[in-house]
């Protein structure tokens, strides 16, 4: 029961219960609960009843005594040892409000009152005889319904006699749909305030225990006393305010009221809506733009929230690369260059983030990466010359080709070239530039000429900052082939004699080639012919250098054995 406390001017306080409810005949139990500062004590009790507008003395309770004063109650008050009032034997008459007045002397005088219902349960049934022999049974139930029976089902059962054995009938069983002004109202935030965030939808759903619901209204505190009506937004039947989109300037208190349209009554209830949000979010440089190659950065982050947040530090192609406030790199070079991100992430919150990009340059004169050189050409092939480098700011390439310079864009021609009415048109060649990968390369289409293969081509690359060159060298493919087959021919011929070689060696050791110390054994004289000539050749000097041959001993040798026969066979 909800006790409804007195007047906030008086010392004394006194509560009581709104309502009593109380069947005809029954016992009416109404509290009168009192307090009195400082431990005091009341001097007496006055019970009063109305009587439409005024007031019916009813009793006075002074200590643990009842004097009554109404001639109507004789007999029926009695009072608890917690001062609660009850009447007996109640009738319908006795639906009136009650007022309690505690008097306790210098304190002052504090009341409060009670309304008190009495309904009742009636069932009245009539039996009647039909002409056909049969009875017909008629009973009908009159009660005071309350809230309590909202869910009650009803049914009535009738007994009868058949062939002396006593049987029951059931009827279905109903509901009685029970209206009754709201007592309680609930406020709350879907979903609950704590995981909102900025974006997010929002529903605030009001609910009371009236039936049927009351209209509901939805305001927001705005400043201290002033309170911005949002009913416009709601759906006043169901009790639900919709806000979308929700954002830092949406939190605050909101207020959801209800009205019952039967007695009037108003119930209201807030509740506190948090939107979780980040902001803020700013990266700051140690040292400040510019930065060149080999230097030192730190990155510091920060970003303000009502929650604990964390940092993450992403690449440019989004991968982690360190975790907390601050990311140092090292030793700068132009592929450090890049796009970094600091992610804000709130972990009580999920889905609550935000991110801020910095951009790291590193400056510095260009670096020549790669070229197409040495490069083999046919005369008169149109070819592509590519150079690739970095540097920061953006460098421009320009080509030197035969003392005439190209930049991109540029028609590049051989000016001793001459188009002949048998050559196809095709659209003049150009200088092409494009990035990739922090780096910036250019190809050249150019048509090889004499000039072109003697001097090659010059790639230079500059900045703001510096510039930088880089040969490229052109051979003729005929050339190279020329000398390929040169090379080719001599490893040939080298692997024909070690092929020889090997066969007089073998031959030699499976004693098809002798070798006799006579030195004049024949070893490739055929036999005599006649149509033939042999002619035996000798050397003239063997007797002169038979001392300067020795053997193997040390000893000398006979020229004889030392030389061998050659014989010439002539046709």
């Amino acid at each position: 029961l909800m006790l409804c406390p007195t007047a906030a001017a008086s010392k004394v306080e006194v509560s009581m219960p709104a309502v009593v409810e109380v069947e005809s005949g029954g016992t009416a139990r109404i509290e009168c609960n009192f307090y009195i500062p400082e431990n005091g004590s009341y001097t007496f009790i006055n019970w009063f009843y109305m009587n439409r507008n005024s007031r019916v003395g009813l009793c006075r309770v002074t200590g643990s005594q009842i004097l009554e004063e109404s001639t109507d109650y004789a007999g029926r008050l009695s009072l608890g040892e917690d001062m609660a009032l009850s009447i007996s034997r109640v009738t319908m008459q006795d639906a009136r409000t009650f007022v309690c007045q505690v008097v306790a002397g210098s304190h002052g005088v504090g009341e409060n009152q009670t309304e008190l219902q009495v309904y009742t349960v009636k069932i009245s049934a009539t039996l009647t005889r039909e002409s056909s022999g049969l009875y017909t049974v008629s009973s009908t139930l009159f009660s005071r319904v309350t809230r309590e029976d909202r869910d009650s089902l009803y049914h009535c059962t009738v007994h009868y006699r058949l062939r002396g054995h006593r049987r029951a009938l059931h009827s279905p069983k109903v509901n009685v749909t029970v209206f009754y002004p709201a007592q309680h109202v609930k406020l709350q935030v879907m979903p609950p305030s704590a995981l909102v965030k900025e974006g997010d939808d929002v529903k605030l759903v009001c609910e009371a225990d009236g039936n049927p619901a009351p209209v509901f209204s939805f305001y927001k505190r705005e400043l201290e006393d002033d309170w911005q009506d949002l009913s416009s937004l709601a759906d006043t039947n169901s009790g639900v305010l919709n806000l979308h989109d929700v954002n830092k300037s949406s939190s605050g208190l909101y207020r959801c009221q209800t009205l019952d349209l039967d007695d009037m009554k108003q119930l209201e209830k807030d509740v506190e809506l948090v939107v979780n949000y980040i902001e803020g979010v700013h990266v700051e440089m140690e040292p400040p733009s510019p930065l060149r190659e080999g230097d030192n950065v730190t990155l510091k982050c920060n970003a303000h929230s009502p929650v604990a947040l964390d940092y993450q530090w992403r690449d440019e192609k989004g991968r982690t690369v360190a975790e907390g406030h601050r990311l140092i790199l090292k030793n700068l070079t132009f592929e450090t260059s890049s796009n970094f991100s600091c992610k804000v992430v709130a972990p009580s919150v999920p889905g609550l983030e935000q991110s801020k990009q910095v951009p790291v340059a590193v400056q510095g004169k260009p670096r020549i990466t790669a070229v197409s050189s040495p490069l083999y050409v046919r005369q008169d092939q149109l070819v592509n010359l590519t150079c690739k480098a970095i540097a920061f700011p953006r460098p421009s390439v320009r080509w030197n080709v035969n003392g005439t310079v190209r930049a991109r864009g540029e028609e590049v021609l051989d000016p001793g070239h001459v188009v002949s009415g048998t050559d196809s048109f095709a659209p003049p060649p150009q200088a092409h530039e494009y990035v990739e990968d922090q780096h910036i390369g250019s190809n050249l289409t150019v048509r090889v000429s004499h000039d072109l293969l003697r001097a090659g081509a010059m790639c230079r690359v500059s900045n703001a900052l510096g510039a930088i060159e880089e040969h490229i060298q052109l051979l003729d493919q005929k050339t190279s082939e020329s000398k390929g087959v040169i090379i080719v021919a001599i490893i040939v011929c080298i692997l024909v004699v070690a092929v020889l070689g090997s066969v007089i060696y073998f031959l030699h050791k499976k004693g098809k080639i002798p070798c006799g110390r006579a030195g004049k054994q024949d070893i490739t004289k055929p036999e005599a012919r006649k149509d033939k000539i042999v002619v035996e050749v000798k050397s003239d000097k063997l007797s002169e250098e038979a001392g300067l041959l020795q053997g193997a001993n040390g000893e000398k040798r006979p020229a004889a054995d030392q030389v061998g026969q050659s014989v010439v066979c002539c046709p």
